[in-house]
């Protein structure tokens, strides 16, 4: 049971049409009451752009409602059904184990938001687990989804990050905290899963047509493949934006694929550092199924996953629903690689197409892992050689640069017929390539104090610099330096259930 608080003037218009439209795909549940609930982080801007009175929140009051322990008036919590694609395998019961669906806000955009709470306790999904979550986790999730926001990548976002006052037991005792996170929806390819594995098909057409009044309203009325392609095509623009930069998800199962085109749930995800498509940290993916190279084959494998819940929708004839959707997913590849073309043309400061442009990019991407080159840096300082000075990028190679030696000039030749001059490519440049990511130990040493010491100095100091990536000055020039081979040696990251 609740604790029962007196509210003082906080008001959040909640507009819950999840919990009213589609009953039977969630349970109704509470989060458990935390002893000492302290606000560790607020999201200021994120509650200003959500329409929320950002001084009430900012409270111990909003400490109260972040935790769980105040349910605020026209919040309905629920914990969502949902299954999933676990590292290729199907489990058709997941659901939200430790996270509460709050309620829906429209922000001032007029953009229907989710406000859900992260390890608030057991739920009727939980299994065998406590469904809390220590404050290490919640920080990096908070961490990484403003990295990616001010990277112009599509994500989930924090709004707060609270200390529960107790301790949440893994390998040793951590302390306890909730997160609280915003997104589009917390629909998921998993959830058409979930009624699919159930032969639930008039479930399965209420979850599409909520799905596509929600976030793709231009399809109403149109055949239900339009729902897997439009689907498809904001993959295809979502994993081009990761591999931009160096994101290597780490757990691309279906239940963490949002219908929406967010990156969400940043568990046992990183940043490359030198390039290397094999590169993998997530201490469970034993085999590389989620490697940095292979995450738009996932995505296309996962895209799959969907396109057969959609069958029953697409047509009565079973070999022709198949048939419809297997030429709709087929598009795919072919949406990265003209997604990922253009985005990596623009990182090489060339606006125009031209037909050896693809080959162009590969063979840099080949210069970069011949010569084990920093993935962030190598293209930042690439702006540096467009304007003949081409010592910075150098400097992030190893000691083999016979690849980079041969592709230069065919570089520099191509800037060339681009008709601009050289400061103005470079700038261009400067505004794609970022100059600061979140460095994987940096992340860790902020965690680490702030988990141990309870010092958040690190990490509103690393929190600071990831909010303005693309701006090159004194203040970054340390997050922006590569990590020492002992640092990144055996590098892994955890799940943080």
């Amino acid at each position: 049971m609740n604790k029962a608080f007196e509210f003082h003037g906080i008001q959040i218009n909640f507009d819950n049409s999840y919990a009213r439209e589609l009953n039977g795909f969630y349970t109704a549940c509470q989060a458990e009451t935390v002893p000492s609930p302290t606000l560790v982080k607020f999201n200021r801007s994120l509650a200003e752009e959500l329409g929320l009175d950002a001084d009430a929140l900012e409270t111990q009051q909003g400490a109260e409602i972040f935790s769980g322990n105040i349910v605020p008036p026209g919040a309905m919590p629920i914990a969502q059904a949902y299954a999933g694609h676990q590292f290729g395998n199907l489990s058709p019961q997941l659901g939200d184990g430790r996270a509460l669906l709050l309620g829906e806000v429209i922000d001032r955009n007029g953009m229907r938001r989710d406000i859900q709470l992260k390890g608030s306790g057991r739920t009727p999904f939980s299994r065998r687990g406590d469904g809390k979550a220590a404050i290490g986790p919640m920080l990096r999730e908070y961490l990484m989804g403003e990295a990616m926001y001010h990277l112009g990548i599509p994500s989930t976002r924090a709004l707060a990050v609270v200390a529960t006052g107790e301790s949440v037991y893994r390998e040793t005792p951590l302390p306890g905290a909730v997160l609280t996170r915003v997104a589009a929806s917390h629909i998921r390819i998993g959830t058409f899963v979930y009624f699919a594995v159930r032969n639930d098909v008039e479930s399965l057409r209420r979850l599409a047509d909520y799905t596509i009044r929600r976030h793709y309203p231009e399809l109403i009325g149109k055949p239900y493949v339009e729902l897997l392609r439009a689907v498809a095509a904001r993959q295809a623009d979502l994993i081009a934006r990761w591999m931009c930069v160096g994101f290597i998800h780490g757990v691309m199962n279906t239940d963490n694929v949002a219908l929406s085109g967010e990156t969400i749930d940043y568990g046992p995800c990183a940043f490359m550092e030198h390039f290397d498509p094999a590169t993998v940290f997530s201490s469970i993916d034993e085999r590389g199924r989620y490697a940095f190279g292979k995450q738009p084959v996932i995505a296309q494998w996962n895209l799959a996953r969907f396109a057969e819940t959609l069958l029953p929708l697409v047509d009565d004839d079973s070999d022709r629903a198949i048939l419809i959707a297997t030429e709709a997913l087929e598009t795919f590849p072919e949406q990265f690689a003209k997604t990922w073309s253009a985005m990596a043309r623009r990182k090489l400061g060339l606006v125009r197409s031209e037909a050896d442009d693809a080959t162009l990019v590969q063979d840099f991407l080949n210069a970069m892992q011949a010569g084990q080159a920093d993935y962030t840096l190598a293209w930042r300082y690439l702006a540096d050689a467009a304007e003949s000075n081409p010592e910075r990028l150098r400097s992030v190679f190893g000691s083999d640069m016979t690849k980079l030696d041969e592709w230069l000039p065919r570089w520099q030749a191509r800037l060339a017929r681009e008709n601009k001059s050289a400061a103005e490519i470079a700038a261009d440049m400067r505004r794609v390539n970022p100059y600061v990511i979140p460095r994987n130990h940096l992340v860790e040493e902020a965690l680490e104090a702030a988990t141990i010491n309870n010092d958040l100095a690190p990490f509103n100091q690393l929190l600071d610099v990831l909010s303005d990536p693309f701006t090159e000055r004194e203040a970054a020039h340390r997050f922006a330096t590569p990590a020492t081979s002992e640092q990144t040696a055996g590098y892994r990251t955890f799940c943080g259930t």
